[in-house]
């Protein structure tokens, strides 16, 4: 933490672009642009991190400024705060995501910023080498990661998914003594690329809607969220990677959710005839993001696809997926509203300014969603689709999965590597997470197993 301690005022900044809020229904003119926008940020870091990680309450007052126009601009008075769950750990992030609460101005007063009450940024969280993530939630903790996060709200935004708006942004963090106290400010600022999100409330108006559905009152998305809406969800998430997100799709509905959180990283702006819609949000786990996901092996057999290729696997997982939660004209048309977007979504990518390695990772995700439903030969490939399909660990019919020796249909295996009679040996994706968590599996993680031949089919979801 020393090195951010060490740092006052010493950068004159560019101009910033508008950051305004406009009528509600539109998006504020800052989202309006995909330049690196420039800020400034003074504030009691060292007082607001320290005390803010045990605290959620605990906040500090700073001051934000820019240029515009030639013209420089400060605002005082601005609240900042910690936000973010795993990143607030002292363990993940060295400078977590903060959250900005803006003083109400004057009418006519700093236009740039009338309206505006509220802005998230998600910060660089750290100075790891590279591609170092995080050894516990594996968070790339360096200022690549705000940019590419960046980059997929863009992605997103091209692709017609409804999302927060996001911003590149250059941010000169100021450390201030505690209170008013300004004395305790040292020689060198800390510059680093970060982003500045949306912040829901905003989002919901934007879109329309009346308020933010609290996580309490959301049921499942069958009985809330149109199936367009959550077709085009699932398969956003797949195409970047993002494993950091819950909806409970109907009642009963157990992957990666419980009760306690039937949403995770979406929100349900309710709309006015008691149905709402969702928004998607923090990407800064996706794949696209931190380029791999250390906790693949433990649910994924990378040998499901000849080129072992885990950025294909974790696509074709999410978006196997789907066939298991959308009839074939939903499934179909979905696909179709991406591959209309196809265009927009490299271009996209063409213009986004990112560190060679992050583009580089950004392709392989888009390559391998494309590549997965693109064709109906590709989306529709051999899964399981007899209930009650035993898993044997060879040919001699011996259980492989005691915990659970059922595969669930709907589960995509791969071509046979061997028949012997009535069976074929397989290697299993487990797209359901049947096995992914506890009790896990490691007949199904680890090597290929038998199943009954007649078990297999394409025609799933049928016609």
């Amino acid at each position: 933490m020393a090195r951010y301690f060490t740092s006052i005022l010493a950068l004159s900044l560019t101009c910033l672009a508008a950051i305004a809020i406009a009528a509600p229904g539109s998006p504020s003119s800052l989202f309006s642009s995909y330049e690196v926008v420039p800020l400034q940020l003074q504030a009691p870091f060292t007082d607001l991190i320290d005390k803010a990680r045990t605290d959620d309450d605990y906040a500090v007052t700073g001051t934000l400024s820019y240029t515009d126009g030639g013209r420089e601009v400060t605002v005082e008075g601005v609240t900042v705060s910690l936000r973010g769950h795993t990143s607030k750990r002292e363990s993940e992030c060295a400078f977590p995501k903060l959250k900005l609460e803006l003083p109400g101005r004057k009418s006519g007063q700093d236009s740039l910023l009338s309206g505006l009450t509220s802005l998230k940024i998600g910060t660089h969280c750290g100075d790891a080498a590279a591609d170092t993530v995080t050894e516990k939630y594996g968070r790339l903790a360096n200022e690549y990661s705000p940019l590419r996060e960046a980059f997929v709200y863009r992605l997103l935004d091209a692709v017609g998914v409804p999302a927060l708006k996001a911003r590149p942004a250059k941010i000169t963090y100021v450390f201030a003594g505690a209170g008013e106290d300004r004395s305790a400010a040292h020689t060198q600022p800390v510059v680093r690329n970060a982003m500045l999100l949306e912040s829901e409330d905003a989002a919901v108006k934007r879109l329309g809607a009346e308020h933010e559905l609290d996580v309490k009152a959301f049921t499942d998305a069958r009985a809330m969220f149109s199936t367009a809406d959550t077709a085009r969800l699932a398969f956003a998430e797949a195409m970047i990677g993002n494993f950091d997100w819950c909806l409970k799709m109907f009642p009963q509905d157990a992957y990666r959710c419980d009760a306690r959180d039937p949403l995770w990283n979406i929100v349900a702006a309710a709309t006015t005839d008691g149905r709402a819609r969702p928004l998607i949000y923090d990407f800064d786990l996706a794949g696209m993001v931190v380029g791999r996901h250390s906790w693949f092996k433990r649910a994924f057999n990378e040998a499901f696809v000849p080129s072992r290729s885990h950025t294909e696997i974790e696509v074709l997982a999410q978006v196997q997926r789907t066939r298991t939660l959308f009839n074939r004209a939903d499934l179909n048309a979905a696909r179709g509203e991406f591959v209309k977007r196809k265009p927009q979504a490299y271009q996209a990518l063409e213009s986004a300014r990112l560190d060679a390695t992050g583009k580089r990772q950004a392709q392989e995700y888009l390559d391998s969603f494309y590549k997965a439903i693109e064709s109906d030969e590709a989306f529709y490939r051999p899964v399981v689709i007899a209930a009650g399909t035993t898993l044997y660990a060879n040919e001699q019919r011996d259980i492989a999965c005691a915990s659970r020796p059922d595969i669930p249909a709907g589960t995509p295996v791969s071509e046979p590597l061997q028949k012997k009679g009535t069976l074929i040996q397989v290697v299993v994706l487990d797209a359901l997470w049947a096995w992914a968590e506890r009790p896990t599996c490691a007949a199904v993680q680890q090597a290929p197993v038998w199943i009954e031949a007649n078990s297999l089919g394409t025609e799933f979801p049928k016609q």
